[in-house]
């Protein structure tokens, strides 16, 4: 079994303050019991994050930093027949215009269901069809299109920009231009749909953007080889609630952390990688003897600041 923890580590010196408030000695049991396998260094501004990096590497995904295939993949689970063109998620978003900087507000704020979903999908269709593009319905957050230009199409993860300014995670290349100004005519359609005007009069956010993101042609994932992705710390650490991060990561103690313990105490194999923004550490392999065990302990670095190097 491969547990990746995505936000494992907190960036904010508010996040790391938190973190280390936490005992965790579920997790500090399995880093006695287990090796450290492998390191992924990066920095918070890479395209992909560390998850999305570690969850490729582990079914051996292929692509450079942004363009790893996650949409054709989800597509996919949908029901889409992706065949072998490439695709790209179209997530629908409220852009904040802020009195400095345009920011991308957590896409679960919009409520949105299918009806209001499946219309404006219908909205912005002719957009996209007109210049060549196949565009797919996926659930109520998420929309597929496809074409020969997202086939190594570097785009910012979602989970990079969520609260953050678009303009630091806006592509520059000519096939990024095309996509801006393709984006910039689906946001003066969407500006005036009588459907936003609903939701607004109904105090919802309006659906004034898209993001894309997860570009590229459908790969391959080995039998048995996809990871469990424990996603519980993702929210309260975009949302900067350090507060309820905590709580999340105790209910993680407590809930799959523990099962992989038990898993390693009976003599299974197990592999956990702990994800932050800029890195990730795997452990794994079999379980230590009590000699072994002891010997890792002696001089090892404490593991809250083990933990902010990620």
């Amino acid at each position: 079994m491969h547990l990746i923890v995505p936000f494992a580590a907190p960036l904010p010196e508010e996040g790391r303050a938190a973190a280390r408030t936490l005992a965790r000695p579920v997790l500090a049991a399995l880093r006695d019991r287990l090796i450290e396998q492998a390191r992924d260094d990066g920095d918070e501004w890479s395209l992909s994050p560390p998850h999305e990096r570690a969850f490729a590497r582990a079914v051996g995904w292929a692509g450079a930093d942004g363009a790893l295939p996650f949409a054709a993949a989800a597509a996919a689970r949908a029901g889409i027949d992706t065949g072998d063109l490439a695709w790209g998620r179209l997530t629908p978003v409220h852009w904040h215009l802020g009195t400095e900087q345009v920011s991308l507000v957590d896409p679960a704020q919009l409520a949105l269901d299918e009806a209001s979903s499946r219309a404006l999908l219908e909205a912005v269709r002719p957009l996209f069809t007109g210049d060549g593009w196949l565009i797919a319905w996926g659930d109520a957050g998420a929309w597929y299109a496809a074409h020969e230009s997202l086939a190594d199409l570097p785009t910012a993860s979602l989970d990079r920009v969520i609260g953050r300014n678009v303009d630091a995670w806006l592509g520059s290349d000519t096939a990024a231009r095309r996509l801006r100004r393709l984006q910039a005519e689906l946001q003066m359609l969407l500006h005036t749909h009588p459907l936003n005007a609903e939701r607004e009069a109904r105090g919802l956010l309006p659906v004034n953007s898209v993001w894309i993101s997860g570009c590229g042609r459908r790969q391959p994932v080995a039998a048995g080889s996809e990871p469990v992705v424990e996603a519980g710390l993702r929210a309260p650490a975009l949302a900067g609630d350090w507060a309820a991060w905590c709580k999340a990561f105790e209910a993680l103690e407590a809930g799959a952390l523990s099962e992989l313990l038990a898993r390693v105490e009976r003599g299974g194999e197990a592999q956990l990688t702990l994800c932050g923004e800029r890195g990730s550490v795997t452990l794994g392999g079999p379980p230590r003897a009590g000699f072994q065990r002891w010997w890792q302990r002696w001089g090892r670095t404490e593991l809250a600041t083990w933990m902010d190097a990620l």
